[in-house]
Formats: C-alpha cells, sequence, structure tokens
C-alpha cells in the first residue's frame, strides 16, 4: 500500500491498510492511523498526527513550522482527527510553544488552497470552503462553515454552526449559530438552515433567534443584553452556550 516512489522514514508510524502515493514524503515523528488515503505529492513533516480514515489529497504540506518569528525549534505537533479530507494544496503548520499543537477535529472537510496556521483549534465536522486563510490561534467550533476566499485575524474565535459568507474579513470574534456577511462583517440573522438539517426543533431556533434580537436589536449594548439574556432564559442550555462565549470572547464581538 506504499508507493515505491514515495519516501517515507522507517521511524515513521503507519498503520495497517494505509496508502501511500508516488512522490509523498513522510518525515520520521509521524504518526498515521489506519486506512488513511494519502495521495501522490504530498509533504507530511516531523509532528504530525493523522486519525484514520483520513484522506490527502495532492500537493498538501502537513505539520511545517510555523510562518512565526517566535517559533524557536520548539517540538510541536499538528493533531487531525478521524475521518478528516484534506484537499489539494493545503497547508497546515504546526503548533508554537503558546499552545503546543494545532488541532482538527473529525469529519472535517478542508478544500483545495485553505491555509491552517500555528496553534488553531478546530472543531468536528468543520468546513473551509477553497482558500480560506485562518491566522495563528483561531478557534472554529463544531459544525462551522467558512466560505471561500474569507480570512479569519488571528485569535479569533467563530462559534459553533456559524456560517461565515464568502470572501470575509473576519476581524471579530463570531458568537453560536448565526449566519454573517458583508464588510465589514456583521451579523446577518440566525443560521436557522443550518441548524434545522442538524435535528434542532423548531422551538429550539426560536429561541435562538429570541436571543440574538436581545443581543442584536434590542438597542442594548453587549454587556447589557447578555443580562437580559441570563435573566429571561435562566437554565437554558444553548443560552448559556451562547452567554460563555461572549463572555470568554477577547476580540469582541462583529456588530449588527
Amino acid at each position: 500500500m506504499i508507493h515505491k516512489l514515495s519516501d517515507v522514514h522507517p521511524s515513521a508510524k503507519i498503520a495497517d491498510q494505509v496508502e501511500i502515493g508516488p512522490f509523498t514524503s513522510i518525515a520520521a515523528d509521524v504518526e498515521i492511523g489506519e486506512g488513511t488515503w494519502i495521495g501522490p505529492n504530498v509533504t507530511i513533516m516531523d509532528g504530525a498526527r493523522i486519525g484514520a480514515n483520513c484522506r490527502i489529497f495532492p500537493g498538501a504540506v502537513i505539520s511545517a513550522v510555523p510562518q512565526d518569528l517566535k517559533f524557536d525549534g520548539e517540538k510541536t505537533t499538528v493533531e487531525i482527527g478521524d475521518r478528516t479530507t484534506i484537499r489539494e494544496c493545503v497547508t497546515i503548520n504546526r503548533g508554537t510553544k503558546a499552545y503546543g499543537k494545532t488541532t482538527l477535529g473529525e469529519d472535517c472537510l478542508i478544500m483545495a488552497y485553505v491555509h491552517i496556521a500555528h496553534d488553531c483549534i478546530l472543531g468536528n465536522r468543520v468546513i473551509l470552503v477553497n482558500s480560506v486563510a485562518l491566522a495563528g490561534h483561531v478557534e472554529v467550533g463544531d459544525w462551522a462553515i467558512i466560505s471561500g476566499l474569507s480570512a479569519v485575524h488571528q485569535f479569533v474565535k467563530i462559534g459553533n454552526h456559524v456560517m461565515v459568507g464568502g470572501g470575509a474579513m473576519v476581524r471579530k470574534d463570531v458568537p453560536p449559530m448565526i449566519t454573517a456577511a458583508g464588510d465589514p462583517l456583521t451579523y446577518a440573522g440566525v443560521n436557522s438552515v443550518g441548524l434545522r438539517r442538524r435535528g434542532f426543533s423548531n422551538e429550539e431556533i426560536r429561541q435562538v433567534q429570541d436571543i440574538y434580537r436581545i443581543i442584536y436589536q434590542s438597542g442594548k449594548n453587549i454587556s447589557q443584553a447578555v443580562e437580559v439574556v441570563k435573566s429571561e432564559f435562566e437554565g437554558n442550555k444553548t443560552a448559556q452556550e451562547i452567554i460563555d462565549f461572549i463572555s470568554s470572547s477577547d476580540r469582541g464581538l462583529i456588530r449588527k
């Protein structure tokens, strides 16, 4: 299953039923899970930890050293969850001493020409469309979709179930379960279609809409709106997720 024209270091830990195409290079400190397919002309460098049943397409470069002048050769990793697909010419840099690793969850789809910088943390079932660029330390929640040609500023957080429109410049944090579009990037409503596809009931979606009416359409500032949400949705799990996200925001939220 390992092509004779590939260059696989004998110290690399390759599980059973892994297929490696020609002209692919795999360094010594690499681990690849069972059933993963790696196409031709892929470069996998030291520190890569790739799960089971992943697919990595030609031209991808996994676990190159960070494009960060503070990086000083420390031992760090890229960790990719099971069943994640990495399409053509994707680049994923390993972590720095800040976090120690760059992480992608399970069942992600990373489309062609995406760049994921050092210390990024991606959840499960994330989709990054063609030519998305994530700067360092970006966090992306489960089920989030970032549309093509978008760029995300360093340290930005994007919540669960978010849909970011194409060509976006994401400079501020994007709270969970919404759509965001425009320049500057703004709140464009609740991601009701995505939530419905993922099993949210109509009542649950209405609650999310009510929460964001308070946050973005009540005329209150964010701090005031959060207090109202706490009062009106006490004990509500979805409301608490949104409140926790806002409370942890360092860069501030996108505007209405």
